[in-house]
């Protein structure tokens, strides 16, 4: 068993014995996670498992005094390490990008056909939460084949730009925006959701569709975002999360873990694509844990709206 003391700040601190015994958890106080629950499962659940979203087990690791111990970083590099194919050496970024290049011919296909095109009603719900806002200027990231930077048009702005660090979908997406005659409405461009090529306070709202959990670096994305937007802007994420109830609980669980990949590798040819989506979102901070890596990164007013029974849902956040 192996427990690991909680970020500074989090709880009242308690006296502490030897890092050695804090690691048995053995001896000594109680050990606690983030969230104020003690921590009493065996480790490699946490790892592996999906019981704690990595996100904040890695910033609950490195908050702590013994994060230089070599327990603490294996386990930090693992949560950059849920990617599509775990046998190549690139890092997450790269492998997301060769993923969606590989898949970019039936992506758009897959989306509506896996989800029943329930995703077509979450992208027009959460464009509607930004109605009273009247944007002008939109920044679509993680666009793929710019479904979403579609949807952006019903707010009338005067221009969407969507970035992707996938060439694959982009090339897709520039070729459906031509011949729906959008091409001048919507501008389709290479771009790293870290590394955002415009000035601070550009744009009226950011928007991101099933993208934020591709991210390599979560909070610096997020940071990014909030830097583009203009003071008062309006960020809106639409991603899955994880239903808490029986029975959608596992159902989904059934469907993400042992329907969605065959369907997938069997229409994408990609056998590692649709193994990479249920990991990914299983190790994802859905819900209030998102908002609070929101709030990290400077939003405010933020909020949570579930979907369908929370398989999916929208986040708000303001600058």
């Amino acid at each position: 068993m192996f427990s690991l003391p909680a970020p500074k700040g989090s709880l009242p601190q308690r006296p502490r014995d030897s890092f050695g015994g804090s690691l048995r958890g053995g001896q000594g106080s109680p050990l606690y996670l983030w969230d104020g629950t003690p921590w009493e499962i065996p480790w490699e659940r946490h790892l592996f498992g999906g019981v704690l979203n990595f996100e904040l087990l890695k910033t609950h690791l490195l908050n702590t005094k013994h994060s230089s111990c070599f327990l603490c970083i294996i386990a930090a590099k693992l949560f950059e390490m849920i990617v599509p194919y775990k046998e190549k050496q690139t890092g997450k970024k790269e492998q997301v990008a060769e993923m969606f290049n590989n898949i970019s011919h039936r992506y758009d296909f897959l989306n509506h056909f896996l989800s029943l095109g329930i995703d077509i009603l979450w992208r027009k719900k959460a464009i509607r939460m930004l109605k009273a806002e009247q944007p002008k200027q939109i920044l679509d990231i993680a666009t793929g084949t710019g479904d979403f930077a579609i949807e952006a048009l019903a707010l009338n702005p005067d221009r969407v730009v969507g970035v992707d660090i996938s060439p694959g979908m982009l090339e897709y997406g520039k070729k459906k925006m031509k011949k729906r005659g959008l091409d001048h409405l919507i501008h389709m461009q290479m771009g790293d959701s870290e590394k955002l090529l415009f000035e601070n306070n550009t744009f009226d709202a950011v928007i991101v569709s099933f993208g934020v959990r591709n991210f390599e670096n979560l909070e610096k994305g997020l940071s990014d975002m909030y830097r583009v937007l203009k003071p008062g802007g309006k960020a809106v994420v639409v991603e899955f999360s994880r239903p808490r109830h029986f029975p959608m609980k596992h159902l989904y669980n059934f469907y993400f873990k042992s329907i969605l990949p065959i369907i997938g590798k069997l229409i994408s040819k990609d056998q590692s694509a649709y193994t990479y989506l249920p990991e990914s979102v299983a190790t994802f901070p859905d819900g209030d844990d998102f908002l609070t890596v929101l709030h990290k990164a400077g939003f405010k007013n933020t909020v949570c709206k579930p979907l369908t029974f929370g398989i999916s849902s929208i986040y708000t956040g303001q600058k």
